[in-house]
């Protein structure tokens, strides 16, 4: 990690759709007694960030920040992405094109606030475009499972590839054994991005790429591309955050913890 550097000044922009497929109001959320975008602000904050913004498509998330003086940025519903939302966000607001933003997602209430000022300091640190963070996979059930997305590293560090397939393949081990994991070789992908808004807005405007329509990883779109995505391996937990309403469960008990 880049914990030795100084951090430097960035902006939290959090997008927050209100619909949701499997969770409906997905922000507003009750978690320990408050919505959990409420939360997912605080993390930004803890974070030490120069301004938290949130990007939204509906009035009853703006009514719930406002009066506690978070910045928010109305935006069209039909934007196909939390990307789209924010690049929407940075041309409204006029953010420099040099501005740091971190993209922290409005369901990560459990985000440590560590990790945020984190994935800042790696992108000044590394000089790519986009900076991302990946934890160590350490059972076989997370590195098949489609859904946790895995990320192979070059030598500097840099993305090669994201894929929703257990990558990279042991061939010999796997062929006798998809129980145990033959060594520290794998990465989960956790899904928080920083990256200058000039740059922001350029992703914004790519064009989907094969390889993003065929994993449905809106990421591979700027590695196709060619641009660098430099990724940091963060060494503490980072909590899954909130798809179902299994999840509110667990990270409301989560959350309940912590003030205890």
């Amino acid at each position: 990690m880049t914990a030795d550097s100084a951090t430097p000044e960035f902006i939290v922009a959090i997008p927050a759709r209100y619909a949701s497929t499997r969770l409906p109001a997905k922000p507003l959320q009750l978690l320990a007694g408050e919505p959990m975008i409420v939360h997912v602000v605080r993390r930004a904050r803890e974070a030490g960030a120069a301004a938290v913004v949130v990007a939204t498509d509906d009035q009853r998330i703006a009514d719930v920040l406002l009066p506690l003086g978070v910045r928010v940025c109305m935006t069209a519903p039909d934007l196909a992405s939390g990307t789209d939302r924010l690049a929407d966000c940075a041309r409204q607001l006029g953010w420099g094109d040099q501005r740091i933003v971190v993209n922290l997602q409005g369901d990560e209430p459990l985000a440590p606030p560590s990790a945020i000022a984190a994935v800042a300091r790696l992108l000044a640190d590394s000089g790519a475009r986009l900076a991302t963070l990946a934890q160590r996979i350490e059972h076989s059930d997370e590195l098949f499972n489609p859904n946790c997305v895995k990320v192979v590293r070059a030598a500097n560090g840099d993305a090669l590839y994201f894929s929703r397939a257990p990558v990279p393949w042991a061939r010999d081990a796997f062929a006798t054994d998809r129980l145990n994991l033959p060594g520290p070789h794998w990465l989960r992908h956790i899904g928080l991005y920083a990256y200058r808004a000039g740059d922001l807005q350029r992703f914004a405007a790519l064009p989907a790429g094969r390889l993003e329509q065929i994993e449905c990883l809106e990421q591979l779109r700027v590695l196709e591309a060619g641009w660098r995505i430099a990724v940091d391996v963060y060494p503490l937990p980072f909590p899954a955050g909130v798809d179902t309403p299994e999840d509110v469960e667990r990270v409301a008990a989560a959350l309940a913890a912590l003030r205890s």
